[in-house]
């Protein structure tokens, strides 16, 4: 078996970090991954801490729909920023350029109620991936939970295909669009 591995070193935070508002712990984790993804650049690019970017971005207790983040972040970012959808193969390159890029794995609205995901409805910053012969195994951190620390972990795209969609987010300077 032929296997291929790249992982970025990216610092993870966890939705149920002290510094993260009570009340916006349990569906944080799409702020949470969009401060991680911004971090990697540099923090002063966007001055907002997850709890603003909870806000601004427009998330829910139900949690924060792909097309919120993506033009809600574009606004906030300006146009010399690119935010938007992509693919599996281009979050291979983004990670083999230096990016970590966002995950959302939602099976509630995409209707595949049944099926063993890695998540039901979740955002999280992928921050690597392993190619095998018959799959890729992304390497992610999984943004925490109420009494775990965020942590790395490898998810199978193969598996999560049906919920999986993906966000990339980097200055235009960087973009190969």
């Amino acid at each position: 078996m032929n296997t291929m591995k790249k992982q970025l070193n990216i610092n993870g935070k966890s939705q149920y970090a002290e510094d993260i508002y009570e009340k916006f712990r349990p569906s944080a984790c799409g702020p949470v991954t969009a401060r991680v993804i911004l971090d990697q650049f540099a923090p002063e690019v966007c001055p907002y801490d997850a709890n603003k970017l909870y806000t601004m971005l427009g998330s829910t207790r139900i949690g924060l729909s792909k097309r919120r983040l993506i033009g809600n972040l574009r606004n906030l970012l300006g146009a010399g920023w690119t935010v938007a959808d992509c693919t599996v193969e281009e979050v291979k390159r983004q990670i083999d350029r230096g990016y970590a890029v966002a995950a959302k794995f939602d099976k509630w609205f995409t209707f595949r109620w049944r099926g063993h995901y890695a998540f039901d409805y979740h955002w999280v910053p992928v921050i690597g991936y392993e190619e095998t012969d018959n799959d890729v195994m992304l390497i992610i951190h999984d943004n925490g939970g109420r009494n775990r620390p965020s942590q790395v972990r490898q998810v199978s795209y193969k598996r999560n295909k049906p919920v999986l969609s993906f966000v990339k987010i980097e200055p235009k300077n960087l973009s190969t669009d």
